[in-house]
C-alpha cells in the first residue's frame, strides 16, 4: 500500500513497482467540494450556470435519428466497408449517446427529472441494450465518494489488477493484456458493478420501462429491417468503449500518472463529439453546470484548473496505457470507506 502524493524517499523504480502492483490510497476526502467551496466564495457568479441545457434534446434527438438511418442504410454492405464506418460513425455516435446518458443522470437537460429520465430512455435505444437508469445509480455514488471501496464501482478491482497486471509474466505480455482489457472494456464497465455492489439496482417503473422500451424498439428494427440494423447497434456500443478515440476518456479522467492528482481535464477538439466530459476536474466540482458551461468555469476561475496536470489527448492516453508498464488497473486513487450509509443515502436524492 502507498499514498498519493507520498514523500518519502522512494527510488523511481520502486515508486513504477508499486504503481504497477498496488493502488494508491488518500488519506484526504475527495478534493472537488473543497475546490467547489473556494471556488463558488470567490466567484458566486458561476452559480448563474447552473442550468438546465436546453440544446441537449436535439442533439440526442439528431444522434439517434442518425443511428436509425445509418443501420438501415449499410445493412446490405460488405464487411470491410460495414465495419470502417460503424467503428468511423457508428461507434462516435453511440458514444455521444453515452456521454448525453450522462448528461442526463445529472438532470441537466430538463428542470423535470422525469422528462431527463424520458430522454435518456430514447438516448439509449441504438446502443440497443437498456442501461441508462442502472447508470444513473452507480453513477452519482462515484461522485460523491469518489475513490471510496466497496462504493465507487468505477475503480477496479483487485482482481483485475491480478488478472491484468500481478499474473503478467513479462513486459510484451503485460502490453497484451492491457490491450486486451480495453478492447473488452464495455463488458467490464457493465459487469463490474454486479459484482461490486450489486443491491444498487433498484427494478422499479423506470427499470422496467427502460427495458420494455429498448426490447420494443430492437424488435421494431428487426421486423421492418430485418435482425442485421442490431448487428450495427451493438458493434457500435462495443467499438464506442473499447479501442476508439473518444473512449480514451475512460483513462484520461482518472488514471493517476503523475502521483499528485486523481482527476485529469483534456481541452481538446474530441471534447465536440463528447458533450465536454473532458472538462472532467470542473465537472466533477460542479456536476450540476451542463457541458456548454463548464468552458465558461475555467474562464471564470483559471487559477484553479491551469496549473492542474491535464491530459493532452485521449488517443495518446489509451496508447500510453498500453505501453508504460507502470500504468495498470491499480494506476487508481482509492480511499477507505467513510460513511458508506451517508454516500447511499445522499446519492438516491438525485435518483
Amino acid at each position: 500500500m502507498w499514498y498519493i502524493g507520498d514523500a518519502k524517499p522512494m527510488t523511481e523504480y520502486d515508486r513504477e513497482l508499486l504503481r504497477r502492483y498496488q493502488f494508491m490510497y488518500s488519506v484526504q476526502t475527495e478534493p472537488h467540494a473543497t475546490r467547489r467551496s473556494a471556488i463558488l466564495e470567490k466567484y458566486p457568479e458561476i452559480k448563474t450556470l447552473m442550468r438546465p441545457e436546453p440544446a441537449t434534446k436535439w442533439i440526442v434527438l439528431a444522434t439517434v435519428v442518425l443511428q436509425m438511418y445509418m443501420a438501415v442504410a449499410i445493412r446490405h454492405w460488405a464487411w470491410p466497408e460495414y465495419i470502417a464506418i460503424t467503428y468511423i460513425l457508428g461507434a462516435t455516435a453511440n458514444h455521444s449517446l453515452f456521454l448525453a446518458i450522462h448528461e442526463l443522470s445529472h438532470n441537466l437537460a430538463f428542470h423535470s427529472f422525469t422528462a431527463n429520465k424520458l430522454l435518456a430512455i430514447f438516448a439509449n435505444l441504438p446502443i440497443g441494450i437498456a442501461y441508462c437508469t442502472t447508470f444513473k445509480r452507480y453513477h452519482i455514488e462515484h461522485h460523491r465518494c469518489l475513490g471510496e471501496e466497496d462504493i465507487d464501482t468505477d475503480v477496479p478491482t483487485i482482481f483485475e489488477g491480478w488478472l491484468i497486471t500481478r499474473s503478467s509474466l513479462c513486459y510484451l505480455d503485460h502490453c497484451i493484456r492491457k490491450t486486451v482489457y480495453l478492447f473488452v472494456h464495455v463488458f467490464i464497465y457493465a459487469l463490474r458493478p454486479m459484482f461490486v455492489k450489486p443491491g444498487l439496482v433498484v427494478r422499479d417503473k423506470w427499470f422496467w420501462l427502460n427495458w420494455t422500451m429498448q426490447i420494443a424498439f430492437d424488435l421494431v428494427m428487426a421486423v421492418l429491417w430485418g435482425p442485421g440494423v442490431l448487428s450495427y447497434f451493438l458493434l457500435s456500443t462495443f467499438f464506442a468503449a473499447s479501442i476508439h478515440p473518444t473512449a480514451g476518456h475512460f483513462i484520461a479522467e482518472h488514471y493517476v500518472v503523475n502521483d499528485r492528482v486523481e482527476t485529469y481535464s483534456y481541452y481538446g477538439p474530441l471534447n465536440y463529439l463528447a458533450y465536454n466530459v473532458g472538462y472532467h476536474n470542473e465537472h466533477h466540482d460542479f456536476p450540476n453546470i451542463p457541458w456548454t458551461g463548464l468552458p465558461r468555469v475555467r474562464e471564470i476561475a483559471p487559477e484553479f484548473y491551469t496549473n492542474l496536470p491535464r491530459c493532452e489527448s485521449w488517443p495518446g492516453a489509451i496508447l500510453r496505457f498500453i505501453i508504460d508498464d507502470s500504468l495498470s488497473p491499480f494506476s487508481r486513487v482509492r480511499r477507505a470507506t467513510m460513511g458508506q450509509s451517508t454516500c447511499t443515502r445522499d446519492s438516491r436524492k438525485d435518483m
